[in-house]
């Protein structure tokens, strides 16, 4: 079994590091975080492996668990090169963001490097843990390194999905569309609903059989065929009036129904191409 170093234990270095320590795809060693009494917090989640103080203090292991903030990655993986022999050793990080290009000071030691970003919330990490099977995780990287990540993501129940390196801001863009952003379209919906004089609670349970059937038919048929309304009839004389009264009631929600017009009205198109 190959042994696994891991350097940062917050959440998602603990919730991986007790998977794979249990499912037996690794055998979690040295533990390295900001202060030895968080690395030993780690180790009593992880279950398993030792807290050390400094990274000239990690034992040799064949794959290694960058897992610290963003912008902690590139110089978390100079040091590393600088204190411990990394030729032949798999070592990836686990940010959304950012590409494995982030790991280059490795890959000039001889290292084989990736990024696996499984997409979940860690707010409550020992639910996480206890839940993880069937969970997504984008991953990219040398080839030699996915080889050995793939089968252990597979033994602790996640679900790897390749990813292109040099689209990995994109795709870490495309949560932010499908989360972040939807709940502002719905909020200006709701607000628009009130502007008609109906209440916030009200206008709540107006608009979620409207939003719920549109993102049941997204997943069900593709965002082309579950568009509907206006624009997808080609009333352009309606989506024009609605634009104007929008504006009126609230310039920044008018713009942002004019800036909808637009990939709304390619959608459309094809929609009928289709």
């Amino acid at each position: 079994m190959r042994r696994l170093n891991l350097v940062g234990g917050g959440h998602v270095g603990g919730v991986l590091g007790r998977l794979f320590a249990q499912a037996g795809a690794f055998a979690v060693q040295d533990v390295l975080t900001r202060s030895p009494a968080s690395a030993r917090r780690a180790v009593e989640f992880i279950g398993a492996g030792r807290a050390v103080a400094r990274a000239d203090e990690l034992r040799p292991a064949g794959v290694l668990m960058l897992a610290v903030g963003d912008d902690q990655i590139a110089p978390a993986c100079a040091a590393l090169a600088a204190a411990v022999p990394l030729r032949g050793v798999v070592l990836f990080h686990c940010s959304g963001a950012l590409a494995s290009d982030q790991l280059a000071a490795a890959r000039a030691a001889g290292a084989l490097a990736a990024s696996v970003h499984p997409i979940r919330s860690f707010a409550d990490p020992a639910a996480v843990a206890a839940s993880f099977a069937g969970t997504f995780c984008g991953v990219e990287g040398d080839a030699g390194a996915l080889a050995v990540l793939e089968p252990a993501l597979l033994a602790i129940g996640a679900r790897p999905v390749r990813i292109e390196a040099a689209a990995k801001t994109v795709y870490h863009a495309a949560a932010v569309f499908a989360s972040n952003y939807l709940v502002t379209v719905l909020d200006a919906a709701l607000r628009a609903y009130q502007a008609a004089g109906i209440p916030e609670a009200v206008a709540r349970e107006l608009a979620r059989p409207l939003a719920t059937e549109s993102m049941e038919n997204v997943f069900r048929l593709g965002a082309a065929a579950a568009l509907s309304g206006p624009i997808a009839r080609g009333d352009l004389a309606t989506v024009a009036r609605q634009q104007r009264a929008v504006a009126a009631w609230d310039e920044p929600t008018g713009r942002l129904y004019q800036d909808l017009v637009a990939p709304t009205e390619a959608l459309a198109r094809r929609k009928k191409s289709g």
